[in-house]
């Protein structure tokens, strides 16, 4: 049996994460749950999964939380968060809080030496130097959730590291592949939130439609799987059957596929290295399928190259990165911002902190570094956005 936490349960690979557990009640059970606001969901969740902790960010929402037999112990803040992945009864985490948010509860679970299933894509962007190196410290195994990073895994089961030549990610296109670049200032939150393949969170699908997404993707990989970034590749592949490639010295292609659908992606992580039949939809090969591939527009969606500018330059630049993403979205889904937008801020960002912290690719890089790159990012991009010179 093995048990679990989850970060960020009322999220969407949370809600995913604990159909895939309802199907094996003899493999694993719920030890901590944990959300931001969504006090009624979580309480949902805890009465159907009777966890021992639970924690929600906001000590207001603790009172509405359900209470049985003096069950679960309910935290609040940060420090509630990180009580519950912490606990000595957790053997899992599923790390699938968005945003910098799960960064500081994350890193202490791996330093608690719990298994990481990471479906958070900015903690190995701005951390990815730290976090890697305390999982080798603590003897800890990250598990990639992302749908590629987990098809990457799942290619190098049994081969050679040494051998791989380079790592091709699959991207959808989201759903602006085939719109007019002059008509993209005009896109509304709704049309980017419309992902024509996947069901996932607000922040990850407007990334999507970015394609900072697929740029974050790179940067995961580069930490993940130990490849500079020179040999790893994005291609667009709109049915999203493929979830990435493996390409070997010899030119072999290696790839994994299978119905787009989160659920298998997490179960893999949680079963791992076991593989279980839980009767999810099949890709059928019986059936006529096109699956066609073309090179991303870099022009058009200037958000991948920016990702490669921050993974390439190092140290605090890809912590820069993720926090004016986060701040460029959230001004995007407010209406505060248009979606073209999006790239100019964090272009701006990237660079007017170049100039300013000329050695901010330096080599030693702390916790202190990064959470201060944090701040003055989401500092910047509040201000540009306030007064309008985006």
């Amino acid at each position: 049996m093995k048990r679990i936490a989850i970060l960020g349960s009322t999220g969407s690979v949370g809600v995913q994460t604990l159909d895939v557990i309802a199907r094996f009640p003899d493999r694993f059970t719920v030890v901590g749950l944990t959300a931001n606001s969504r006090s009624a969901l979580l309480s949902e969740q805890i009465a159907r999964f009777r966890p021992q902790i639970a924690a929600v960010m906001e000590e207001r929402f603790a009172a509405e939380l359900p209470n049985y037999h003096g069950r679960p112990s309910v935290r609040t803040g940060l420090e509630g968060l990180i009580d519950v992945v912490t606990h000595p009864e957790v053997d899992i985490v599923v790390s699938a809080l968005p945003g910098s948010a799960g960064f500081l509860p994350t890193l202490r679970a791996i330093e608690a030496k719990k298994t990481i299933a990471l479906a958070n894509k900015e903690i190995l962007v701005m951390a990815g130097e730290i976090v890697t190196a305390a999982a080798r410290r603590a003897g800890v195994e990250i598990l990639p959730v992302d749908s590629e990073h987990s098809a990457i895994h799942q290619c190098l089961a049994g081969q050679d590291r040494d051998r791989i030549h380079r790592i091709i990610l699959t991207a959808s296109g989201g759903p602006f592949l085939r719109t007019d670049p002059a008509h993209l200032t005009r896109m509304s939150p709704g049309e980017a939130l419309a992902h024509p393949t996947w069901a996932m969170g607000r922040k990850v699908t407007i990334d999507s439609a970015t394609l900072m997404n697929k740029g974050f993707e790179v940067l995961e990989a580069h930490w993940l799987f130990g490849l500079p970034f020179s040999r790893i590749d994005v291609v667009i592949h709109p049915q999203s059957i493929i979830h990435s490639m493996v390409e070997m010295e010899d030119g072999a292609i290696l790839a994994q596929l299978g119905v787009p659908d989160m659920r298998l992606p997490i179960q893999y992580a949680l079963a791992y290295p076991e593989r279980l039949e839980a009767g999810w939809p099949r890709f059928d090969l019986r059936q006529t399928w096109q699956l066609t591939f073309q090179p991303p527009d870099r022009e058009k969606f200037p958000c991948l190259d920016l990702a490669y500018r921050a993974g390439q330059a190092g140290h605090t630049l890809p912590a820069v990165l993720s926090a004016a993403d986060e701040i460029a979205v959230s001004a995007f889904l407010e209406q505060e911002a248009n979606f073209t937008q999006i790239p100019a801020l964090i272009d701006e960002a990237l660079s007017v902190y170049t100039r300013t912290y000329p050695s901010s690719t330096g080599n030693g890089l702390t916790l202190d570094d990064v959470m201060t790159a944090d701040a003055w990012a989401r500092t910047f991009c509040r201000e540009r956005l306030h007064t309008g010179k985006t």
